[in-house]
């Protein structure tokens, strides 16, 4: 077993190195890809309307539905092992001892390269009437989950980059996940909502081992999540004796380092069909298209990027399905008893 002071020595070699293996993945990924990207646990989605939650824990609850939203992201397509992104998100309201509470779930899974990354998280939010409209409170606890697959890494013999011995370069599966926290406001009016919060609060850290292939001896790899600040808001603004109207979106995101937005312009018709566009800073152009039939959504954008990753990739494929279901939160039937009629 090696000294202690040896085992830091490789420790703070590894946690420093990190970067070089975070490089190794995106050259792993034959894609004009940034760090910046690999570095935030949280995917994007250009129906991100759809799933709020997902981004802001304040924002479960808001209707008197209980929502649910499943989907799929394929980035880059033409690109191979490009990022594959899924997700599930629900929430509802409750009341509880006469206040108004909201609960929802998130669940995400995407894989880069070699490198998975799952986030899990339950959330609970109250609700508090506010200038005619209601701020609902939120925090999310759960946990971040993630693998990186060392035993599949191949390093060619004329690579400037990478040395075969390279202590940062798993060289067998490794796998870690840590304890993840989140907070949100958000508010709703009858003819807008916006909402401001906060994902990883903790600065997850994720520590993976490893054993070497020679000596035996572990090695610790680190993987540290920073926090991610969200600013959201849209709305719904009805054409005067018309059966349309028109829904912009904003999301805005930094993780105090690298900061993105986005803007999107739908059009509804009959609560029906919906068309749109939309913008993502420096990065894709996207094309929105949606239906909605009784309780049922089903959602597709299209984005071509306007970044260099275009020469090799044909764009972005999204697509969402979802269900509501409208729920009585109401106390007018609460004591009233069923009468029973004989004849």
């Amino acid at each position: 077993m090696p000294h202690p002071s040896a085992h830091i020595r490789i420790c703070s070699r590894l946690t420093a190195s990190l970067t070089r293996l975070r490089l190794l993945v995106l050259l792993l990924l034959p894609a004009l890809a940034t760090v910046e990207a690999l570095a935030q646990a949280d995917a994007q989605f250009a129906q991100y309307f759809e799933v709020p939650n997902y981004y802001n824990a304040g924002a479960i609850g808001t209707t008197d539905l209980l929502k649910i939203r499943g989907g799929m992201r394929m980035q880059w397509v033409g690109i191979s092992k490009a990022p594959r992104t899924f997700l599930v998100a629900a929430d509802m309201p409750f009341k509880f001892l006469g206040k108004r509470f909201g609960v929802g779930l998130v669940m995400q899974q995407e894989s880069m390269g070699l490198y998975k990354n799952m986030n899990l998280g339950a959330q609970i939010g109250y609700k508090l009437k506010l200038f005619k409209g209601v701020l609902s409170i939120g925090a999310q606890i759960g946990f971040v989950d993630q693998s990186f697959k060392g035993s599949e890494v191949y390093i060619p013999d004329d690579d400037d980059y990478h040395e075969s011995s390279d202590e940062a370069i798993p060289e067998s599966d490794i796998h870690g996940n840590a304890f993840d926290v989140g907070f949100g406001l958000m508010y709703t009016h009858k003819w807008f909502w916006a909402g401001i919060s906060g994902t990883h609060l903790t600065s997850p850290s994720v520590k993976m081992n490893a054993e070497s292939g020679e000596g035996g001896s572990e090695r610790n790899y680190e993987f540290n999540i920073g926090r991610t600040l969200y600013f959201m808001a849209g709305s719904n603004i009805p054409i005067k004796n018309t059966l349309f109207e028109v829904m912009p979106s904003v999301l805005v995101k930094t993780d105090f380092t690298f900061t993105t937005g986005e803007l999107t312009a739908r059009c509804r018709y009959n609560k029906f069909l919906t068309a749109g566009l939309g913008y993502r800073w420096k990065d894709a152009v996207y094309l929105v298209l949606a239906a909605e039939f009784k309780n049922f959504y089903l959602g597709y954008p299209y984005e071509y990027a306007t970044s260099a990753i275009a020469k090799a990739s044909s764009g972005s494929h999204e697509i969402f399905a979802g269900y509501s279901l409208k729920l009585d939160l109401s106390d007018k039937n609460r004591h009233r008893h069923k009468s029973i009629r004989i004849m």
